[in-house]
């Protein structure tokens, strides 16, 4: 049996076009999920409930904390690079006359554990209490790699942060 060359290149030239679309379509899907990396953090406080994401930082110098209530300071710092720097790292402020006052911390490992996800993520539920007023701020923090709505930058200044 004879078989003619163009019999043979053809297919070839299709199955590599196919391979080549394909890696595209991979590559771009994978750095579409990476890209789309984030933690939702979920809080209550005077029966209110609400949540934010949080996008990865390269400097956790450049995430600013919101204002809940008229009290506290809810501050997430999502940092997965440089290895060496990767956390989550959850701050609780209590917003004084005189400046905020950290009054709880968490860290937690870049990526955070996903055996031990329950019914509130990674973190866990916390309380925090206000020192002074007596009040109390719920909080638990999840991963994810789709869109949540409250996107929280970070970079939002006060004054937008309590109207």
């Amino acid at each position: 049996m004879c078989v003619e060359i163009d019999d043979v290149v053809a297919p070839a030239k299709r199955l590599g076009r196919v391979l080549c679309v394909a890696s595209i379509v991979l590559s771009a899907l994978a750095s579409g999920a990476a890209a789309e990396e984030q933690v939702v953090c979920h809080y209550t406080y005077g029966g209110e409930t609400r949540q934010f994401s949080v996008a990865p930082t390269d400097s956790a110098y450049s995430v600013d904390s919101i204002a809940i209530g008229s009290y506290f300071r809810f501050r997430v710092v999502f940092q997965n690079r440089p290895a060496d720097l990767a956390a989550i790292k959850v701050y609780t402020y209590a917003d004084r006359d005189e400046g905020a006052v950290l009054i709880h911390q968490a860290t937690y490992p870049y990526p955070p554990a996903m055996g031990t996800k329950g019914a509130y993520g990674f973190s866990g539920l916390h309380f925090v209490y206000e020192p002074v007023r007596d009040g109390e701020l719920q909080y638990w923090c999840e991963w994810s790699s789709g869109q949540y709505p409250g996107k929280y930058s970070g970079r939002s200044s006060r004054r937008e942060e309590r109207k």
